[in-house]
């Protein structure tokens, strides 16, 4: 039960308060927000795969069905390098935690993806009521898109089957054509990097856990980043001004993107667009995507370390 503790103390250093709260206060993210998606991702990624890790290895301690089938292709030492034979109490809770754990975790990521399906076949149906398909010769460029009759200018990616794009006429009246392409970009940058399923992730997690800083940290970073990296996707196709200048025609009338925007996070994107801060350099962002892409093996390298010491 050596390796489940050394697994859980892994969590705890990676889902503590100082780790989460570092990364949120620091200035690269914001320069290259994919780059601060993906070590986010990779930080999450650990935590689950250390409690999935010790989660095998104490069924496997505590249940002997778990315990043949999980080291059945291993020969007797490997078993016997893990020291599985007798589960002390404090072992027996811990499995049943982390059981109740991985069982809630699955419980609000399902709750979650449904709850996000329901909204979605209502909102969609309620468009097709007020809205028809755009007629055949519409340029193909712009995709499945539906022109929604309203005097304010919105826009916005609905993911589904087929995934579509909705502007409304208000957005078609007082935008120009290159500020109708920096927002159709911008949310086509969402729906090529399936944004929306990171963003599920990460609200299920924080709705689930609500007192882990790392989760609560990843959820509230996710929402500011995935706007940032579209921006970024809008403004390399039609330039950082014309960007910045299609969002501010957009909420002129309300001062927020999206109902799930805020003030402030709508004037750091302008300020952001019209001021862009220089990237990093190249060697940087490939370090710093390989490190992140090595922390997730830790747990990997914990939970197989003594099966493979004891082959050797």
């Amino acid at each position: 039960m050596t390796v489940c503790l050394l697994l859980l103390s892994l969590v705890a250093l990676t889902a503590a308060v100082p780790a989460p709260r570092a990364l949120t206060r620091a200035a690269w993210p914001e320069r290259e927000p994919v780059v601060g998606l993906w070590v986010w991702q990779c930080l999450v990624a650990t935590v689950l795969l250390c409690c999935l890790a010790a989660l095998t290895l104490g069924a496997a301690a505590v249940f002997h069905t778990v315990r043949d089938r999980v080291f059945a292709p291993a020969p007797p030492a490997v078993a016997a390098a893990y020291d599985l034979s007798v589960a002390p109490v404090w072992a027996v809770a811990l499995t049943l935690l982390l059981a109740c754990g991985a069982a809630w975790t699955t419980a609000m990521l399902a709750r979650e993806l449904t709850e996000a399906r329901r909204r979605r076949d209502l909102t969609r149906a309620h468009l097709r009521e007020r809205a028809p398909e755009l007629p055949a010769g519409l340029p193909a460029a712009r995709g499945p898109m539906l022109v929604l009759e309203d005097e304010y200018p919105d826009a916005w990616w609905m993911p589904g089957h087929p995934p579509q794009l909705v502007v409304t006429t208000g957005a078609l009246q007082r935008l120009t054509d290159h500020q109708l392409d920096a927002v159709l970009t911008h949310e086509r940058g969402h729906a090529r990097a399936h944004h929306d399923w990171l963003l599920h992730l990460s609200t299920a997690l924080a709705t689930g856990f609500p007192r882990v800083p790392l989760f609560a940290h990843f959820c509230d970073q996710t929402h500011r980043l995935v706007e940032l990296a579209a921006d970024d996707a809008a403004s390399r196709r039609c330039g950082h001004l014309t960007t910045a200048l299609a969002l501010i025609e957009l909420n002129q009338h309300r001062g927020v993107l999206s109902c799930a925007s805020s003030r402030r996070l709508l004037g750091e994107r302008v300020d952001r667009l019209l001021e862009p801060p220089p990237r990093l350099l190249r060697r940087h962002r490939a370090l710093t995507t390989t490190v992140a892409a090595l922390v997730p093996l830790l747990p990997l390298v914990i939970t197989f370390a003594p099966g493979l010491t004891a082959l050797t």
